[in-house]
């Protein structure tokens, strides 16, 4: 396991939830994590944030667009324990194949301000998961995010960049 990247999210400052709103492009920061990789392996693209009341908290490809999925279809503990075969071809053409039964227009998650690891900041809640990202200003004007969730030993790294708008996928009229 990497800790330095911890040590560094530790040293951040928090981040206002308004400074969120927009489309945001995710990528995992290496740490030794289980879900390390993953997630861009099945196509994911990163964030999307309405306002404090409606959030995207799973933004993939698909197409030629972008499609919201919904977090409580995802069996996390399954996922946390096959997380390493998730970074395979196979697993990445399953889960295209599945991906339109769990495509979803709704917001799943909410804005909220969290104390985690003793500084209070903006966060994720998600609606139907044990799992809050909380997230640090980094001062390349990216955001460093820490998916916290039941069952895992440590937190989950990843970076955010504000996106230039995307076109939404034809599922996806929201935008």
């Amino acid at each position: 396991m990497t800790t330095a990247p911890l040590e560094h999210y530790d040293t951040l400052p928090p981040i206002a939830t308004a400074e969120l709103r927009g489309l945001w492009r995710g990528s995992g920061v290496p740490t030794g994590h289980p879900l390390d990789g993953a997630l861009e392996r099945l196509g994911w693209f990163g964030k999307r944030f309405d306002d404090e009341d409606r959030v995207h908290p799973l933004v993939f490809r698909a197409g030629h667009g972008l499609v919201s999925v919904r977090p409580g279809l995802v069996p996390l503990g399954l996922v946390l324990r096959v997380a390493p075969a998730l970074r395979t071809a196979p697993a990445a053409a399953a889960f295209r194949a599945v991906r339109p039964l769990l495509t979803t227009r709704t917001p799943h998650g909410r804005l909220r301000e969290v104390r985690f690891r003793g500084v209070v900041s903006a966060a994720i809640v998600y609606d139907d998961l044990p799992i809050i990202d909380v997230f640090r200003a980094d001062d390349d004007g990216s955001v460093l995010g820490a998916m916290d969730a039941r069952g895992m030993a440590r937190p989950y790294l990843f970076r955010l960049r504000r996106a230039v708008a995307a076109r939404p996928h034809p599922a996806d009229p929201t935008e």
